[in-house]
């Protein structure tokens, strides 16, 4: 079996920025024990697994599964902003909008200019005090406000706390939730996000992803409430960075980004 692979940074204008992630277009389904397989073979934060599902009216219709190199997750972020990118630049171009059944339910991706735009579940922060000492300590410093909804989030008190942190990986990795958020306002940054993070997921193989999309599902009810605007930029503060765009919809988040194609080629699956 010959399997259509891409590896497409996203959320990035430019080659070896964002996050990059695994694209394969599938012929057919797949066992998991196999699309594992490939994940960890391929060693990037996420691989994305595409079948066709035929169409919606006019919109391309997928199923979309993602994979850590040591586990399936329920949403992704940037591997999904990565799949779109495959599907609207070279196999539907002609289409403005994919849509993706997933894990985590109906998911959308249409064209914003020279962004794409994922339309994706928000979730609300939800207060998490019990974990005060704990994540002060996987940290090193305490946070200024703690919460909690399908990672953690740890609010510090710059974006220079942010950029700065060690982490003890394994007071991370001992969490009681699949990875941890840090996050601040951008305002004593130069040059202009609304707030910055970064994200760190041992529990998942991930000790630090680079750009993590689906963290804005939660960052943005949070600062949307706080700041009091609806759409916001943000900016991992990884070592490779990345950029995002981001509209609170109430139940729905939209997160904007652009991405690049680096590799190109196929897996040969005996």
């Amino acid at each position: 079996m010959r399997i259509p692979f891409f590896q497409v940074d996203a959320f990035t204008a430019v080659p070896f920025g964002g996050n990059p992630a695994a694209v394969c277009l599938l012929p057919q389904e797949l066992p998991a024990a196999l699309m594992q397989a490939i994940a960890a073979e391929n060693n990037l934060s996420e691989t994305a697994f595409l079948l066709p599902q035929g169409s919606l009216g006019a919109v391309p219709h997928y199923g979309l599964r993602w994979f850590t190199p040591t586990t399936e997750v329920d949403l992704c972020g940037h591997a999904t902003l990565a799949g779109a990118y495959v599907l609207l630049t070279g196999v539907h171009p002609e289409a403005q909008e994919v849509a993706f059944s997933t894990r985590s339910g109906r998911l959308s991706v249409r064209r914003q200019g020279e962004r794409l735009a994922m339309d994706f579940p928000a979730q609300a922060p939800q207060p998490w005090p019990e974990a005060q000492e704990q994540v002060a300590a996987a940290l090193g410093i305490p946070p200024v406000d703690l919460c909690r909804g399908g990672m953690g989030m740890a609010v510090l008190a710059s974006a220079q706390q942010v950029q700065q942190v060690q982490p003890d990986w394994a007071q991370v990795q001992a969490l009681p939730v699949s990875g941890l958020i840090v996050t601040a306002s951008g305002e004593d940054l130069k040059d202009g996000p609304d707030f910055v993070c970064r994200v760190f997921a041992p529990q998942l193989g991930i000790v630090e992803d680079p750009v993590t999309g689906s963290a804005q599902c939660l960052l943005m009810p949070y600062w949307s409430r706080r700041l009091g605007r609806a759409e916001l930029k943000a900016r991992q503060l990884s070592t490779r960075g990345g950029e995002l765009w981001c509209r609170d919809l109430g139940p729905r988040v939209e997160i904007a980004g652009q991405a690049v194609l680096v590799i190109v080629g196929e897996l040969r699956i005996p």
